[in-house]
């Protein structure tokens, strides 16, 4: 009879189940505990050394090389530093899997991805990580392979991993919902099969993300976690259904409305009247989308749809988080050249990123080293005067040369009056 590897002792992540909120240490014991499988051992060592580490308040995890036939990127090694202690656990290697568009799956792919995690894996699935991937957490090195071969059967790829385009992320947006400005499963679909070799074989400075939300709720958070955002908007007016409004009104109250959407406008562009219809002031609408969302059968996206392209979004590395920042206000998605429009720009701002990035250097960062000014000059975007609402407090006026010019006129006056005196 095969011996059962006994539970370690876990003093310290129990303490972690004590708590009103789930916790993961419950999900880990659970596939632990479960004898039948092959993956129990190892989850066992895991629960053993993750222990280890808050005793000693250090982590155990190394890098190193492990990879699939044909690709360079995808997989994040990890090695246990401590694997005399925990050898069931010395490899725990991460598979990166992309997801598909919208994050669309069937229960059937859900199971299938499951029994091929349950038969080469730990067992522990991650729906999504940060990078937008789904993670396969836990694998041991000979396994890699053939776990990525039955998940590529399935018609699913690696993601993304090193200095390389990452994996992309688009919200469920044309599927289902009714602020979509643009089909966002075709844009998402159309970038990374045009840029599929950058994500495979990393040969970038750095890590360089797509992420595509179809209106400005941003339900992907481009705008903070990718160099390149694709967001939906509209440039014509908001659409108003003044029976609608009126209903609305009608059933939350005249102060409700007023305290929950108009005073919240952070532009003041709305305002009720006495007849109980709304008027809106389009040209200071900044498309925040609040009134929209509360006011859903009354308010809704114009007409004139499509997205504005922001660049240089990203957490904290060499300067801190930084927030995309408009490079082209407004692009149709609309037509099959509109499309490849898009690409066009994607591609010239990713040959810039590469040339002109130092290693370890996000696009937001290269922004803030070189200019705003210069990185769309490199990519060949014209400076358009709907970036800003005034100018001189913005970052596309450049104000490097002011003072030599002012000196030249001062110059230039001086030569002009001792002209005229003699």
């Amino acid at each position: 009879m095969k011996e059962v590897k006994k539970m370690p002792a876990t003093p310290m992540l129990d303490k972690l189940e004590s708590g009103p909120w789930p916790s993961f240490v419950s999900g880990l014991k659970r596939l632990a505990k479960d004898n039948d499988k092959s993956y129990a051992p190892m989850m066992k060592d895991l629960l053993g050394q993750l222990e280890y580490s808050y005793e000693t308040r250090k982590g155990y995890w190394k890098g190193g090389t492990v990879g699939v036939l044909g690709y360079g990127g995808g997989i994040i090694p990890r090695f246990s530093e401590v694997a005399d202690q925990f050898p069931e656990s010395a490899e725990f290697h991460t598979l990166r899997i992309m997801p598909a568009p919208g994050m669309h799956y069937t229960t059937e792919v859900l199971r299938k991805f499951c029994d091929i995690w349950e038969e080469f894996g730990s067992g522990l699935v991650a729906l999504h990580g940060q990078s937008g991937d789904i993670m396969f957490q836990g694998c041991t090195t000979k396994n890699v392979q053939p776990a990525f071969d039955a998940f590529n059967e399935m018609g699913f790829d690696l993601g993304g991993a090193g200095p390389a385009l990452r994996t992309s992320m688009s919200c469920v947006g044309h599927a289902r919902c009714e602020h979509s400005c643009y089909d966002e499963q075709r844009a998402h679909r159309v970038i990374i099969n045009e840029f599929l070799d950058e994500l495979h074989r990393p040969a970038m400075p750095y890590k360089f993300k797509f992420k595509f939300s179809g209106c400005p709720n941003d339900c992907t958070s481009s705008i903070q976690r990718s160099d390149f955002a694709i967001i939906g908007t509209w440039r014509d007016n908001m659409k108003v259904d003044q029976a609608e409004v009126k209903a609305f009104v009608a059933k939350k109250g005249r102060a409700y409305v007023i305290d929950n959407v108009i005073t919240r406008c952070p532009t003041h562009s709305l305002r009720l009247k006495d007849d109980d219809t709304l008027d809106v002031d389009n040209r200071n609408c900044v498309r925040c989308m609040h009134c929209i969302n509360v006011m859903t059968k009354a308010l809704s996206p114009g007409d004139d749809r499509g997205a504005t392209i922001l660049l240089g979004g990203k957490r904290t590395l060499k300067v801190g988080d930084l927030m995309g920042t408009v490079m082209m206000p407004f692009l149709p998605l609309n037509t099959d050249e509109d499309f490849e429009n898009l690409v066009d720009i994607a591609r010239r701002t990713m040959e810039f990123f590469m040339d002109n990035a130092l290693e370890h250097e996000r696009t937001g960062e290269m922004i803030e080293r070189i200019g705003l000014t210069t990185v769309l000059e490199g990519i060949g975007l014209p400076l358009d005067p709907n970036m800003i609402a005034h100018p001189r407090t913005n970052p596309y006026v450049r104000m490097d040369e002011w003072d030599d010019e002012v000196a030249k006129q001062k110059a230039s006056k001086a030569e002009h009056k001792n002209g005229g005196q003699s």
